[in-house]
């Protein structure tokens, strides 16, 4: 027994003392592995500008910003802002490389007596971390001097809660050249940009004189205004400078002047005729003569600016239209050729598919206009058999069947469709059709009240409930003070806000430039409303001037 156990006593000494020598070993090769050091968060600093910037009498081609790294330009097109707008793109360096400086040659006569600034945004990052050398501006004079007077302000959304990226700011000298129409035909002398991170903006290095101020949303960033695709702010009122005022300019989406688009054939039994602006009251009729058997039918297309044309399909070659505006003394004319497209199938679509809500009605839409509906062939039934009472109607303009009952909680509905209850334009009918609809507990959504302070005066109000993206969920109009019940509400996150509808017209209207009208105002609510099951909750939101 003695000479096994110093046997093993032995063995175990020796695992010990070589477990020492390994874990000895992996602490030296550890304290020995390179970690890379700490993460650069430097910018790239600047250490030199050929020619020095602010100079003065500038005459030359090209610039360079010398850095003290390697530096790379990112989203340049977006971040370098050149006030005054130059009329031709520079050629910059570097693009999809590194370098230790920034080129910027000129391809336009720069104006004499003038001052420039360049705005690189942040454009210039250091080549390895990204790391951005934040608004570095160059500034130059072609004249004896440089332009220092300041403006500044803010800018926001006339109708979203947050204002978009990159807006321009831009300002105009009002010299003997400048009319209401310069803001489509010109850029302007002075330019900035909010760029994806604020809506104050500061304009520097301007001179004495009178402006006209406008901030645009510049699609095409070709610095003039395009109604059908930008947004626009401007303040109706002359800034002088110098001033110490703080200006606030209200960005917004015009209604398009009214236009037509050309019209095309989606459709065998569809023409489609996109538009612009006001459709009201528009007309559209066939010049080419269509064959008896054929029928027609116009109807606006929900949600979109178009009118679709619905015809019974024949062999045709082409069909010539006029579309006459009788409001503005309009007439276009159009031809429409025949091509290789498919044909629209009635298609029936409830708005709940199963979970009914209590304060939504229940309704069937329809891709092809709706003509009838038979009720005899329409049946409603409880979890119990028993039959419901329940009232249908056609909407030929939104073109659906309403279907109103009155829904109790934790109950399950089925309706049922007979072929034949509900037709459209073509003669066609549904097949047999049920629909199983079920309503939960009173206990499984949240009641919110809203106490809106505002002036008497200020009424009729518009109040809506959004979801965080905006969405709309419910709205209630007032034309006097009142609560503002939203009962039933699905548990999560909701933004409330206040049209001031000065014109009464039920709906939010957005400005107009060359009318001198702003929009309506809107007030949002500051904080995100969380709605939970089972709760009632009850909000104050004081509106001052």
């Amino acid at each position: 027994m003695y000479p096994y156990f110093w046997f093993m006593v032995r063995r175990f000494t020796a695992f010990l003392f070589l477990l020492l020598i390994v874990n000895s070993l992996w602490q030296c090769a550890r304290k020995g592995s390179p970690s890379g050091g700490p993460k650069d968060i430097t910018p790239p600093t600047l250490v030199k500008t050929e020619p020095d910037s602010m100079t003065t009498n500038f005459k030359a081609k090209r610039i360079r910003l010398y850095f003290d790294e390697l530096i790379k330009l990112e989203d340049v097109q977006n971040q370098l802002i050149v006030s005054p707008p130059l009329k031709y793109q520079p050629d910059i360096t570097p693009q999809g490389g590194a370098s230790k400086y920034v080129e910027f040659k000129f391809k336009d006569t720069l104006k004499d007596n003038t001052t420039y600034t360049i705005n690189f945004g942040q454009s210039v990052q250091d080549n390895n971390e990204g790391n951005p050398s934040s608004f570095l501006t160059y500034v130059f004079s072609t004249g004896d001097y440089i332009d220092s007077l300041q403006l500044t302000g803010a800018v926001k959304d006339a109708y979203k809660r947050k204002a978009d990226d990159f807006i321009s700011i831009m300002l105009y000298e009002m010299d003997t050249a400048y009319t209401d129409s310069t803001v489509y035909k010109k850029p302007p002398n002075y330019i900035t940009n909010t760029l994806d991170s604020a809506v104050i903006f500061r304009l520097k290095n301007l001179k004495e004189g009178q402006y006209k101020l406008f901030a645009l949303k510049d699609a095409a960033k070709n610095h003039v205004f395009d109604q059908n695709a930008d947004k626009i702010a401007f303040l109706p009122d002359t800034i002088t400078l110098p001033t110490d005022s703080t200006y606030v300019l209200n960005l917004f989406k015009e209604v398009p002047n009214y236009s037509m688009a050309v019209p095309s054939l989606v459709a065998k039994n569809r023409i489609q005729f996109g538009y612009y602006g006001d459709a009201t009251g528009v007309e559209i009729t066939p010049l080419t003569t269509l064959p008896d058997t054929v029928s027609t039918k116009i109807v606006k297309e929900k949600d979109k600016d178009t009118l679709n044309f619905w015809l019974t399909p024949y062999e045709m070659d082409s069909i010539v239209f006029t579309v006459t505006n009788e409001r503005l003394k309009v007439k276009d004319t159009f031809t429409v050729k025949n091509r290789k497209v498919g044909i629209d199938s009635l298609r029936l679509n409830p708005n709940q598919s199963s979970s009914l809500s209590f304060t939504e009605s229940f309704f069937i839409g329809a891709n092809t206009p709706l003509i009838s509906i038979d009720t005899t062939l329409m049946s409603m039934m409880n979890q119990d058999s028993v039959a419901i009472t329940f009232k249908s109607e056609l909407d030929t303009v939104l073109n659906k069947v309403d279907i109103n009952f009155e829904k109790e909680p934790n109950s399950s509905y089925q309706l049922d469709l007979l072929p034949g209850a509900i037709e459209d334009f073509f003669g066609q009918a549904n097949d047999t059709l049920s629909y199983f609809l079920s309503t939960g507990s009173y206990a499984d959504y949240g009641n919110l009240r809203f106490e809106v302070k505002v002036a008497e005066d200020a009424y009729p109000l518009i109040v809506q409930l959004t979801d965080e993206q905006g969405s709309l969920e419910r709205e209630i109009i007032a034309n006097e003070p009142q609560s503002f019940e939203f009962n039933h509400l699905d548990p999560g996150n909701y933004l409330l806000k206040v049209i001031f509808d000065k014109n009464g017209n039920n709906r939010w209207d957005t400005g107009n430039y060359l009318k001198q009208l702003q929009p309506e105002r809107i007030s949002y609510y500051p904080d995100v409303i969380e709605v939970r099951a089972n709760w009632e909750k009850v909000e104050t939101f004081t509106i001052r001037e």
